[in-house]
This record gives C-alpha cells, sequence and structure tokens, in this order.
C-alpha cells in the first residue's frame, strides 16, 4: 500500500520538478492524490476570483505561487497518469497469463491485491480535470501574472495535458472530453494570449496525428462562432499555404488537406477569405493537397450560390462562381487520376444543388463528354455517372416535365423563332438574327453551337439590355401569363435582366390609349419571347452535347471495368426514362451483357457495392418494359408488357434476337413472366384479323424463346402453331412460318448436349403426325421470295429434330423439287411467278423483324445465253436454286442424324452390357465383357461412317449421290448458270462434309479459289470463304496446302468479306486445322485496321494464340520481317504500334533474351536505315529485366556498332539503358552499365565522323569528276581552235 500522501508538505519542498518526480513516490494512479489536488485547486480559483475581484493586489504573489505548482502538478500527474495508465494495462495482460509449477498461489495473490488496488481509471478523470482548467482560464491571468513570458509558461503548462489528452485517437471518440478540450483551448486562445502556441501546437499534431483533422477544424470554428476570434484560423491558414509538400510524402498532406476540407464545410467565409493564398497549393507535387482545394472550391461554389441574393452584388456573385468554376475546368486535365476523379465528384456534387448553374452547366457536360475517353477507368467511370447526373438534374423540365427529346426541342425551337419572327415584324423592328436556328435546322457542331450562343447574348444586348440569362421561375410566370402561346420549357436566365426589361416599359394605363397599352404588351411578350428562346436554345445545346456521346458510351458497355459497364448501363437506363433519342442504341446494344459470366456482387474502389453485370442488366430491362406501373389497371399491364416483348424484335439483328433470347429464357426460368402475358401473346399471334406482320412475328419470336425454358409454352398451343404459322398466314408470311418452325422444334426440348454422353432425351413423333404434313405443304407452296429458303431451312431443321425417320420425308421433298425444277416452265406462268413475288412485298412499308431479307423480283426466264428455239424446253432458274439448297441442307442434317443414330445403337448396347454385367458377378467375365462391348462400339461406328460414305455418296440408289454430276457441273460453268450459281454459293457450299467436295474436292477448290479472286461479288466471296474454313475440318491438309489463297481475304476491300476470313483463320489456327507458316503478319496488320471489329477481332486472335506454348515467340520474326521490309511493309508508325501490342505477349525471361540475340544478328543483315530502326525500336519494347538480357545486348554490339550514328536507333539504345538502370537493384553497381553507355557513345561519334569522312570523299570525288570534266572539254576546244584559225 502507498504512503499517505500530504499535499501541503510535498508542496512545500518543491525545488526543481525532477528532483520532486525522484525523491517523492507519489503513485500517478492514486485516486485520492488527483482528487485532493483537484479540490484544494478549486478552492485556490475561487479565493483567487474574489481577490481579483476585490482588487487585493498584495495577495496576487501568494496566487500566482500557489496557481504554478497547482499547474506543475496537474500537468505532471496528467502525463504521468496517462504512461502509468498504459504501463499497468501491459501488466495486467502479462500477469493474465496462467503459470504451473511452485510458487503460483502467492503470485495470484498478490496481482489479485493489486488489481484490487487499481481501481484508478484515468479516462473517468479527464473530464473533471479538463472542467477545472477550464474553470482556472477564466479568470483574469493579466492581473495576476504581470510578465507576459510568465503568463505564457502557466497557460502553456496547463493547456499542454489537453494537446496530449487529444493525441490519444481512443480519448477523442468520447463526446464529453472533445467538448472540454475544445472550449479549454477556445479560453486560453480568447483570454491569454494563447494564439501563438495553439498554432504552433495545432499545426504539428496536423503533421504527425491525421486522426486530429476533423477535431482542429471543429476548434477553430467554435473559436469563431461563440469566441468572435478569427485571427488564429486565418494564422494557420497562411502557415499551410507557406508550406510545400512533395509527392513523396502522404501522410501529412493528408492530413492537411482533411483538416481544410473539414474547415471549409464548417466555415468557408474563412476559408474564403484565405482562398488567395490556399491556391498556391492548385500546382502541389502532392496530389491530395490538389484535391482538397478542389474540394474547397467545390464547397465555396456551393455557399456563395446559396447566399442570399442581398448579401453580395448579383453580378460580383457570378463573377466569383465563374472564376472559381474556371479553377476546376482546369484540373480536368491535371495529370494525376485521383484529380480528375476528384474533379468529376464535385460536379456532381454541385448539380444535386437547388441551383442549377444554367451557363456552366453546358462546360461542365462539353468537358464530362471529352473525359469519357480518358486513359484512366476510375476517371471514365465517374464521367459517365456524372453525365446521369446531369440529365436527372437538368433545369429544363419545369414546363413540360422531364423529356429530353431531340426531335421535339427542334419543333419548340423552331417555334419560337417562328412566333419571334412574326411579332418583330409586327412591331416594325429588325429581325433578331437566328444562329441558334441554323444550329437546330443544320445540325453543327457543338462548338459551332457555343460561338453562336455568344454571338446571341450579344445581340440580345444591344437590343434590349437583356445579356444575361433569365431565372426559370420568371419565364414559368410568363409561360403562364400568355395563354395563347404554344408552351414551351423553361428558359434559365437572370431575374435582374428581366426586372430591367420591365422597367424600361412603365404603363399606366389610366393615361394611355388603348393602342399604346396593347403595343406595351407586345413589347412585354417580345421580351419573354427572347427569354424562351434562348432557353430552348440551351436545352437543344445540352442535349446535343449528351446525345453525342452516346458512341462512346456504347463502346464502354463492353470496356473490361465492371464500373464502366454498371454505369453505361445505368446511363441508358436514365436517357430512357428521359425519351433521348440516344437511348435504344444503347438499350439495344446492352442486351448482349446477358452472356457475361460475371454475376457476382464486388466493391469498387470508393467502398460501393457493385453488382453483377448479368443481374444489372435483367434488372435494367424488368425495369424498362417488363415491371408493372403502378397507375395502370391489370389489363393494361399486361398489354403494355406484351408489346414491349414483341417490339423488342423489331430490326433486330440475329445477334440481337440470340441475346435476346437467353434474357427471356432467364425471366421465364426465374418464373418473371405471369402467364396472362404469355396469353395475350398467343392472342396476338392467332388473331384472325389482319394486323401488321411485325407483330405477328415479334410474338411468336417471343414465344418461341420463352419455350426454352418451358416447352409446354409451346405443346399446350400446337394446334395454333400449325393453324398460323404453318396455315394461311405463313403461306402469305414467310418469315413467320420460319419463326414457327423454330417455335416448334422447343417441343424437342432444350436440354444441352453433353460431349460424349449418351443420353437423348428429346421428343419425337411419328411420321404421319400432322406436323410433318404441314411442314411438307410450307416447303412445298409455290414462292418466288429469298425468304423461302430461310422457312425452308428451318423446316428441314424441324423435320430432323422432331421425325422418327425424317429421311423418307426429305426424299419425297427432294423428288418433288426435281420434278418441278426439270419440268418445262409454261408460258402463260410467267406473269403469274412474278405476281406471286410482287404479292409477297405486301406491307413492307410497316417495320420487319430483324434479320428479314428483302424480297427480290422473281426471275422470269433462266439465263439469256440459252438459243431462243430452246427457251420451251427451260426450267424455272429459282426452282432449280430450290432444289440445290434442299439437296445441301439435306445432305448435312442427314449427316448430324447418322451421328445421333449412331450415338442412340450404342447407348442401347450399353444399357444391355450394363444389364449383363449385373447378372455376372464373375470379374473375368466383367473384364472379358468390357472388351466386347469396346469392339461393338467400334463396330457401331465403323458401319455408320460406312452408310455416310458408301450409301449416301457413292451408293446406287443414293438420292444425294444423284445430284453430285450435276452440281459439278453447274458450278463449272458460271457463265451459263449464273442464277443457279448464285443459289448454290449462296447456301449450299456452307455446309460441311458437301457433297461436292466429297466427289471432286480438288477440282471444287480451285474452282472456289477462283472465284474468290474474280468473283465482284462480295456475299459470294464472304461465303465460299465461310465454306472454306468448314470443309476444312475434313479436308484440312488440302486446306493447309492452299492456305496461302486463304489470307488473301485479308487484303480484301470489303469488310465482311475481310471479317470472316479473320473469323475463319482464327478458327482454324487456335484449333491446329492449319499451320502457321509465316503469314501470321497479315493476321498483325489487322491490328491496325481502320474498322474497330476488325481490330478487336484480331486482339481476340493475337491473345488467345499467346495461350498456346511459345505460338507468338516462335513465329515473331517472320512477323517482324513481314512487315519491316518486302512487298507487305508497312509505314513505320503502323509497324510501331503494332509490334508494342504483339510484344505485350512476351513475358517469359528467356524468350525476351533469345529475341534480343537474334534482332542483334539481324542487324548484320541489313542495309537499309529504316531496316534498322525498327529492329532497335523492337529492342526497346523488351523489358530487360535480367542482367542476361543485358547480356545479350551488349555481346551483340559488334553487329550494330556501325549502325549507331543513325539518330533513331542511338535514342531507342538510349531507352533501354534507361529501363535496365529502372530495373537493376539499388544495391548493385551500374559500372557496366555506364561502361556501356560510354562505348555507345564511342561508336556514335566515331560513326558520325565516318560519315562526314564518306561525305567529304564524296563530294571530292564529285568535284575532281566535274574538274576532270572541265580539263578535258578545254584540252579538246584548244586542239580544235588551229583549225578555225587556218581556215
Amino acid at each position: 500500500m502507498a504512503p499517505q500522501f500530504n499535499l501541503q508538505e510535498e508542496l512545500q519542498q518543491i525545488a526543481n520538478p525532477q528532483d520532486y518526480i525522484i525523491t517523492n513516490e507519489v503513485d500517478a494512479t492514486d485516486d485520492d492524490a488527483l482528487a485532493a489536488a483537484l479540490e484544494r485547486l478549486q478552492a485556490e480559483i475561487d479565493a483567487a476570483q474574489r481577490d481579483i475581484d476585490a482588487d487585493d493586489h498584495d495577495s496576487f504573489p501568494t496566487h500566482r505561487q500557489i496557481l504554478d505548482v497547482y499547474a506543475f502538478l496537474i500537468h505532471w500527474f496528467a502525463m504521468t497518469a496517462d504512461k502509468a495508465g498504459s504501463k499497468s494495462s501491459e501488466d495486467v495482460v502479462v500477469a493474465s497469463k496462467p503459470k504451473r509449477g511452485k510458487g503460483t498461489a502467492k503470485t495470484s495473490r498478490k496481482a489479485s491485491a493489486n488489481h484490487d488496488g487499481e481501481t484508478f481509471t484515468w479516462t473517468e478523470q479527464i473530464v473533471p480535470t479538463l472542467a477545472l482548467i477550464s474553470k482556472l482560464l477564466r479568470i483574469k491571468s493579466h492581473r495576476i501574472w504581470l510578465s507576459t513570458a510568465e503568463r505564457d509558461t502557466f497557460i502553456n503548462c496547463v493547456t499542454q495535458p489537453v494537446y496530449h489528452v487529444m493525441e490519444n485517437e481512443t480519448l477523442m471518440k468520447s463526446e464529453s472530453i472533445r467538448n472540454e478540450a475544445y472550449k479549454l483551448i477556445c479560453l486560453a486562445v480568447k483570454n491569454h494570449g494563447h494564439a501563438f502556441g495553439a498554432q504552433t501546437s495545432m499545426i504539428q499534431c496536423l503533421q504527425y496525428f491525421e486522426h486530429l483533422a476533423e477535431p482542429i477544424a471543429e476548434i477553430l470554428t467554435l473559436l469563431k462562432d461563440q469566441f468572435d476570434h478569427t485571427q488564429l484560423a486565418e494564422g494557420i491558414l497562411r502557415e499551410i499555404s507557406g508550406k510545400t509538400f512533395n509527392a513523396q510524402d502522404t501522410k501529412s498532406p493528408r492530413s492537411f488537406s482533411r483538416f481544410l476540407i473539414r474547415l471549409t464545410d464548417l466555415s468557408p467565409l474563412l476559408v474564403r477569405k484565405q482562398l488567395s493564398l490556399l491556391l498556391a497549393h492548385i500546382d502541389s507535387e502532392s496530389y491530395p493537397m490538389r484535391m482538397a482545394i478542389i474540394e474547397i472550391v467545390g464547397a465555396l461554389i456551393k455557399d456563395i450560390a446559396m447566399e442570399e441574393e442581398t448579401q453580395v452584388d448579383a453580378q460580383k456573385k457570378e463573377n466569383r462562381i465563374n472564376a472559381l468554376f474556371d479553377l476546376l475546368f482546369e484540373r480536368t486535365l491535371d495529370l494525376n487520376s485521383y484529380v480528375r476523379a476528384k474533379v468529376l465528384n464535385t460536379f456532381s456534387r454541385l448539380c444535386d444543388l437547388p441551383v442549377k448553374f444554367p451557363k456552366q452547366r453546358q462546360d461542365i457536360t462539353k468537358h464530362v463528354v471529352a473525359m469519357l475517353q480518358d486513359k484512366s477507368s476510375s476517371v471514365r467511370r465517374y464521367a459517365i455517372a456524372l453525365l446521369t447526373k446531369l440529365i436527372l438534374t437538368h433545369p429544363f423540365g419545369l414546363l413540360h416535365g422531364g423529356p429530353l427529346n431531340l426531335t421535339e426541342w427542334e419543333g419548340r425551337y423552331d417555334t419560337v423563332v417562328k412566333e419571334l419572327k412574326e411579332m418583330e415584324k409586327n412591331l416594325g423592328m429588325g429581325v433578331t438574327p437566328d444562329p441558334e436556328g441554323t444550329q437546330a435546322e443544320e445540325g453543327e457542331t457543338e462548338k459551332k453551337e457555343g460561338e453562336d450562343t455568344e454571338e446571341q447574348s450579344d445581340d440580345e444586348e444591344a437590343d434590349g439590355d437583356d445579356d444575361d440569362d433569365a431565372d426559370a421561375a420568371e419565364v414559368a410566370e410568363a409561360m403562364e401569363e400568355d395563354e395563347e402561346e404554344e408552351p414551351v420549357e423553361k428558359a434559365p436566365k437572370k431575374e435582374k435582366a428581366a426586372k430591367k426589361a420591365r422597367q424600361s416599359l412603365p404603363v399606366d394605363l389610366a393615361n394611355v390609349t388603348d393602342e399604346h397599352a396593347l403595343r406595351a404588351f407586345d413589347a412585354e411578350k417580345h421580351v419573354k419571347l427572347k427569354l424562351i428562346k434562348k432557353y430552348v436554345a440551351d436545352a437543344l445545346a445540352f442535349i446535343r452535347q449528351v446525345e453525342g456521346a452516346s458512341d462512346t458510351l456504347s463502346q464502354l458497355l463492353v470496356s473490361t471495368s465492371k464500373a464502366e459497364v454498371l454505369e453505361s448501363m445505368e446511363f441508358f437506363k436514365t436517357a430512357h426514362e428521359y425519351e433521348m433519342e440516344c437511348a435504344e442504341v444503347g438499350i439495344t446494344k446492352m442486351i448482349h451483357l446477358i452472356w457475361t459470366k460475371d454475376n457476382s456482387a464486388t466493391s469498387a474502389e470508393d467502398g460501393k457495392e457493385l453488382k453483377g453485370i448479368r443481374s444489372k442488366l435483367v434488372e435494367v430491362y424488368r425495369l424498362l418494359y417488363f415491371d408493372p406501373l403502378p397507375d395502370l389497371e391489370p389489363k393494361q399491364q399486361v398489354n403494355r408488357i406484351a408489346k414491349n416483348m414483341i417490339e423488342r424484335t423489331y430490326g433486330a439483328t440475329l445477334a440481337e434476337l440470340t441475346s435476346l433470347e437467353e434474357l427471356m429464357r432467364s425471366l421465364m426460368a426465374d418464373g418473371q413472366i405471369h402467364q396472362d402475358v404469355i396469353n395475350k401473346l398467343w392472342h396476338v399471334y392467332s388473331v384472325e384479323r389482319e394486323i401488321p406482320r411485325c407483330q405477328r412475328r415479334g410474338a411468336i419470336i417471343i414465344l418461341g424463346m420463352i419455350a426454352l425454358a418451358k416447352p409446354e409454352v409451346v405443346s399446350e398451343r400446337l394446334e395454333t402453331l400449325l393453324k398460323v404459322g404453318l396455315g394461311r398466314f405463313g403461306k402469305a408470311d414467310l418469315v413467320l412460318a420460319r419463326y414457327t418452325c423454330i417455335a416448334l422444334q422447343r417441343l424437342g426440348g432444350s436440354t444441352k448436349k453433353v460431349k460424349g454422353s449418351l443420353t437423348d432425351k428429346s421428343i419425337r413423333f411419328p411420321m404421319e403426325h400432322p406436323l410433318f404434313r404441314k411442314l411438307q405443304d410450307a416447303i412445298e407452296h409455290p414462292s418466288h421470295s429469298m425468304d423461302w429458303f430461310g422457312m425452308a431451312e428451318q423446316a428441314v431443321n424441324t423435320i430432323y429434330l422432331l421425325g422418327e425417320q425424317p429421311d423418307s420425308l426429305c426424299t419425297t421433298l427432294l423428288r418433288d423439287f426435281t420434278l418441278r425444277a426439270f419440268n418445262p416452265k409454261p408460258k402463260a406462268t410467267t406473269q403469274d411467278a412474278t405476281g406471286g413475288s410482287q404479292a409477297m412485298d405486301e406491307d413492307r412499308e410497316e417495320p420487319e423483324a430483324k434479320a428479314d431479307p428483302p424480297t427480290p423480283p422473281s426471275p422470269s426466264k433462266t439465263e439469256a445465253t440459252e438459243q431462243p428455239g430452246e427457251q420451251s424446253d427451260l426450267g424455272d432458274s429459282f426452282h432449280l436454286s430450290q432444289l440445290l439448297f434442299l439437296v445441301g441442307h439435306v445432305a448435312i442434317k442427314h449427316i448430324v442424324h447418322l451421328e445421333l443414330v449412331e450415338r442412340d445403337l450404342k447407348r442401347r448396347k450399353d444399357e444391355g452390357a450394363k444389364e449383363k454385367q449385373a447378372k455376372n458377378a464373375g470379374k473375368a467375365h466383367v473384364e472379358e465383357l468390357d472388351q466386347i462391348v469396346g469392339n461393338a462400339e467400334d463396330d457401331i461406328g465403323d458401319h455408320i461412317a460406312d452408310v455416310r460414305e458408301r450409301e449416301m455418296l457413292y451408293g446406287p440408289n443414293s438420292i444425294l449421290a444423284t445430284f453430285g454430276p450435276m452440281i459439278v457441273h453447274i458450278c463449272g460453268t458460271p457463265k451459263r448458270y449464273k442464277a443457279s450459281r448464285l443459289g448454290i454459293t449462296s447456301h449450299f457450299p456452307s455446309k460441311p462434309d458437301s457433297v461436292v467436295f466429297r466427289i471432286r474436292p480438288s477440282a471444287m477448290l480451285r474452282h472456289w479459289h477462283s472465284i474468290v479472286e474474280t468473283s465482284k461479288d462480295a456475299n459470294i466471296r464472304g461465303n465460299i470463304v465461310i465454306a472454306l474454313g468448314d470443309i476444312a475440318v475434313c479436308f484440312n491438309n488440302m486446306i493447309d496446302e492452299n492456305s496461302d489463297n486463304l489470307y488473301r481475304g485479308l487484303t480484301d476491300k470489303d469488310l465482311n468479306v475481310k471479317k470472316n476470313t479473320l473469323m475463319v483463320l482464327t478458327h482454324l489456327i487456335l484449333n491446329g486445322m492449319i499451320k502457321v507458316k509465316g503469314q501470321l503478319g497479315e493476321m498483325a496488320k489487322c491490328l491496325e485496321d481502320e474498322d474497330t471489329r476488325i481490330v478487336d477481332l484480331a486482339k481476340l486472335f493475337f491473345t488467345e494464340l499467346s495461350t498456346k506454348d511459345n505460338a507468338i515467340y516462335n513465329n515473331l520474326p517472320d512477323v517482324i520481317s513481314h512487315l519491316s521490309v518486302g512487298e507487305h511493309a508497312v509505314d513505320e508508325e503502323t509497324f510501331q504500334s503494332t509490334m508494342k501490342y504483339i510484344f505485350n505477349f512476351i513475358e517469359k525471361e528467356k524468350q525476351a533474351e533469345s529475341i534480343v540475340e537474334k534482332l542483334c544478328q539481324r542487324f548484320r543483315l541489313t542495309e537499309e536505315p529504316r531496316q534498322w530502326q525498327d529492329i532497335a525500336f523492337c529492342l526497346s519494347l523488351l523489358p530487360f529485366k535480367s542482367e542476361r538480357s543485358m547480356k545479350k545486348l551488349i555481346e551483340g554490339l559488334p553487329f550494330y556498332q556501325d549502325k549507331l550514328h543513325n539518330e533513331v536507333v542511338f535514342t531507342r539504345f538510349s531507352e533501354i539503358l534507361a529501363k535496365a538502370r529502372s530495373n537493376k537493384s539499388s544495391n548493385k553497381p551500374d559500372s557496366e552499365l555506364k561502361e556501356f553507355e560510354t562505348i555507345l557513345q564511342e561508336h556514335r561519334e566515331k560513326g558520325e565522323e565516318d560519315q562526314a569522312l564518306e561525305k567529304t570523299m564524296k563530294k571530292k570525288a564529285d568535284q575532281a569528276k566535274k574538274r576532270a570534266t572541265r580539263r578535258g572539254a578545254t584540252r579538246r576546244q584548244r586542239a580544235t581552235t588551229p583549225d578555225d584559225a587556218e581556215d
């Protein structure tokens, strides 16, 4: 137990604080000692206050001595108690560990006793201690301490414990402690001249204790608001503005920036006064300080904008806001992406204010649109979010709501301009220039729009002194008063200009005539119309800026950054809600994201949770199209949802329909499509009255998609499908029949086939089923429409998918079409056929479902090359095309059918084997049985292959083999069979394992290559390229030998041919069907193609190729040679950008070392400077992370030392040296690199001298040659001169 502490005796012995602490063992954790000290200090404070009030000067020295002692005592107590508390806590933790052995009980009793005695908690004593110090600071210290130094010493002594307490982050979380500390410091600063000491302490706290940034800002705010003292805050701000922060220091700038931001939020006026000094940090090396200044500027804009109009002059207010906005606009070009993102966040917060900043919003939109192409993903993300916020908070919705439809606004603008011109004509005024009208009509660029707007403002200032914008409410009032005008959106203009306009038109109805009153009213109306015109022009400018960004936002939908994709989706959703024209394109493109595998929620950099892309897509489509609206009846809800579903199919491409199919399947699988909506779709499909074709098509398309998840949707309405789609409506609309066939295919189930699995859950019907009769009628129904081919393809697919014996029906079809094709064409039916073709073109003006080819005119004759006498024996060429199409498609479907038959036979054998295996328990029998089963499966495969190869292609009774020679003959005489050849090349050759190649592969391959080279029809060339890719499955050796011809498609002028070639080559190369023999350079050229789709496909190819073992590394030398020299060489800029992308895939260090060696050896084989520069550039792209790479480069010096005089080559080697130094460890000497640099410089200088000498010698040789020529001429002239003289 500690000895009893006698404060009076201890105070009398104080001589030196250190001696006192050492010689007097006062327990700093003794609650009684502290309580006694505080109690006596309380009494002394009261006594001192009474003597000061009584003006007792004689007692002041005594009070000064006693208060000094107590000040020191509390100072020492606070410091020591905090340390002792920490030490005690550590001791308790150590003592809490269990011990074993002798003396355990004694130690435990001692620890227990100490624990009982340690009931003191310093945290509980902080608040009363600080409260007492605050009371001490309320006395008039200048009466007791006459010397400033003595008073400052005393004040610093009592305030030091406060700063010590504040340094503890845990203690500062207590509100009571914070309040007492704040009040104490404020009293010391206000009443006792502690400003300088407080400033020093606060700056130190900001520098070393990051958690004190906000508390210090709160102290300064409290000091300003309750104590009317701003000098300390201003001094701290001035000192901070004079500090310099470097880029490596991260802690201090972060703390100071948090302080400045918090102080600006609490007391913006304080910061505004010192802003001119703080702006020195706008160019600070430390980006946290730049970010803080940006946030401060945003807060000041908010503060100025929200001030009452009477507090500050309107013009000054506007100038201040403009100046602050200019600072933010400058920072959009900051080098640091965090700073640029902070600018966007600041703009976003300003958009939430009631003040709309109409002038600045145009500039904000312009900068945001530019930042959509920022190189930083986070900046692009915030730019998209801000653009969405600008739409949500736009100031143009006061009168008509919020729609931002460009066409409607242009109509409003034209109306206002027309009214304004008529009114100016009636008033006898000159016509106001109409630059905005020119914008609306001609659709000029944003830059011209801005210039025109400024010119319009100047003209308006000259006419009526209303150069500023009027307030939106003023325009609304004008529109409400004028009932005859067409309502237009509100115009953001300034109230001051409108008041001036009204003051300039004084109207005294009691003293003027009716004519004067009417004229005054017209003048007032004229001013309002001019304001409305300016307002609508601003709206148009904003809409056009946003619409212009839609292309970039569409590209960001496929960004690799998840946050960007989600923000882009949100933008298009918002744009659709505001009826913007750009929304439809984005919403349509967005649907492809349904295939994204990422469907899990993640956290972004700012801590926000990001949904999965697939989940976000489903949510967007549900909100826009499929969710019920709150103010509609149930029947209207169903009609609306069904209508939206059908409209999704209008104008859709095949890819978009495929993505929509997956979306509808997903919604149906989740039970989010109500049965009433399905019934409504069936009603639209089967309605008897005539409706637009696109609606009936859309209904069956959606029903077919839904049936993927629930086949009962189709199976329960089979009769309806046969009656409508394959009946009267289907025969009149072949596209409807085609999609009906696709819906019928859902009857077979949508279970995906697992590779290698023998399980087959498909459903098949007997051939006597009415379904197949309807399909046969649909195919054989006379038609000359190109839509027939698509319908027939799906009909044959349906027959093979659902029929038990599809070959029997298809044989009948082929025989019927053969008779039709080779029967002579009656003369009287020529016009009928043409008329029938025209009948197929009905309703072509209505919106068609996507992927519907236009109907061409029916061919009336076969070939013009036939003799006139043979016309009576000719058939219809279109019928021949139909026959050949059916032959090709039936061939490929029958091959697939044979594979299914093979799988079914194997399944039956497998089931039989399992039954026998269950009966045979012996191991020997089981092994023997497995061997028998394996042999049986091999026999089945061989038998099916024999059927396919012999009976189908060469069998005497094969109907397909009959057409082989005919197809070869038609393909071999293209001039004679132009129309028929079109049918073959458009449909038949794209079928793999085709009959033609099976019969005469070499001849057909040569013929197809000649067609690709000579044909002028891009569709034919593109289809043959695809066919060659399919044929490579079975004839890969033949295609590989002629791959050079296939690569020629990459240089085709037609985009589709080039795209098809690139896709086919990608498929063949990545799957190992053809070998790369140096032609990879042609694929590399596609990386710099003008079309973005080609570039994306090429990048995808190289990305996938990089996953193959050393594929890019092995072919890299050939690519460099292909692009650098020879007839295939590209320009230097294209070469560099291409190589820069390809070298990104060289990641292994051993590969880099080998490439260095190979490239160095290439120098000695080159003579052109362009080749030297290309090789040096490729070397500079390597990482040079290891010493071995540099060693290889140094060893190759003899190969390139004579090329270093070339400035570009030397620059590339300098870049390599810089890269090697940056990768070198700091603890390793770089003497080798310095020596290599010296050698490079020497060889460069020597090479320059040699070049200069060579030039000099060449120049001298040329001069000598000229002199010799002149001397020879002189001699010849002298030789002829005597002869002339004798004559």
